[in-house]
């Protein structure tokens, strides 16, 4: 699919989203019955090999940087299996705990993290994710990460509900006071146990839904990063690397790379990143449709998109980045609240 047929499926999707429309199909019905007989094939294999439990990551991080004048500044996490970190061994593993230690060594303030991610969550589940984030205003978060998507795929959801539930949740966490970041679908098609040639048949529905969901967060709002290209290519050839035993979700290593994608644009959600004047041309950062750099994004890794301008000739416009990725240690926590 191209760029630009890929904007217009998208706005689509996003637009039955907004107003109510029923469901667009991400493939063709028979096409998707024999991509989710494969993925079903996927997952049994994933329940031999990985813990169905991740390791709990809630904590503070960064305490050499406590001073009485700098309270901590406070990361949540929600969205499904990646989000948490399944498929790894140690909490310092998890994408949460990663940005927390990035987010503190940037800042230089201690970050507390609170995952509310569950493993095999659609994105219907949001908004009990953020029911729960949001229940006790003292801990309110200053900027949440969202990794939803991959579980609306092989679910079957209907696209235009999974934007639906993704807008909602970053429209109240915003109107909370707090940012939002939201790593897109990433790519089913790296996954091993999925064989060609269906391979292309998840990547491009998993693209297509990271199209559409750029569209409903930033419209609300919040900022997206693309994981699908970012994970793609480097899981494809890195597979035992890059994926845990399972050989369905990412190794330590995936999730740092994830991590090192994501961070840059926490940061720069808190004004804690430093900013251009002017869009890096030799990047291919620009002001774009938000449609077609949501389907542009869908198709590079690790690329921003954020609101710009609010309406043009073409609808509202958006301001493509693709930020320099920064090396995170993997961190332990050193505090745990009681």
């Amino acid at each position: 699919m191209t760029s630009m047929s890929r904007a217009r499926v998208a706005r689509r999707i996003a637009a039955g989203a907004a107003y109510g429309g029923g469901g667009i199909g991400l493939a063709g019905a028979a096409a998707v019955g024999l991509l989710l007989a494969e993925v079903r094939l996927a997952k049994r294999h994933v329940s031999n090999g990985a813990s169905p439990h991740p390791p709990n990551a809630d904590g503070r991080y960064g305490d050499t940087y406590t001073t009485p004048d700098s309270p901590p500044l406070r990361l949540a996490m929600l969205g499904d299996s990646t989000a948490s970190g399944q498929g790894v061994r140690r909490a310092g593993q998890t994408p949460g705990a990663l940005l927390a230690s990035g987010l503190a060594a940037v800042a230089e303030r201690p970050v507390e993290l609170r995952n509310a991610a569950l493993p095999g969550a659609c994105s219907d589940d949001l908004d009990r994710q953020v029911a729960l984030t949001l229940a006790d205003p003292a801990l309110a978060p200053d900027v949440c990460v969202i990794m939803i998507g991959a579980n609306d795929v092989t679910n079957r959801m209907p696209p235009t509900r999974s934007v639906r539930h993704l807008a909602a949740a970053v429209r109240r966490l915003r109107t909370a006071g707090a940012e939002v970041v939201v790593g897109t679908c990433p790519d089913l098609g790296t996954i091993e146990p999925v064989q060609q040639p269906l391979r292309w048949l998840a990547r491009r529905a998993s693209r297509q839904l990271a199209a559409a969901q750029t569209i409903g967060a930033v419209e609300q709002g919040g900022r997206t990063v693309s994981l699908g290209d970012l994970l793609g290519p480097e899981f494809a050839a890195n597979p035992r690397e890059l994926f845990g035993p399972d050989h369905y979700h990412p190794s330590a290593e995936g999730y740092a790379t994830a991590a090192m994608a994501v961070l840059p644009t926490v940061c720069a959600s808190l004004g804690l990143w430093p900013e251009e004047e002017r869009p890096d041309a030799s990047r291919r950062e620009g002001f774009l449709p938000v449609a077609r750099a949501a389907a542009e994004a869908a198709s590079e890794a690790g690329t921003e998109v954020t609101a710009a301008m609010p309406t043009g000739p073409r609808g509202p416009w958006a301001l493509l980045k693709r930020r320099r990725r920064r090396r995170v240690p993997e961190p332990e926590p050193l505090h745990t609240p009681t």
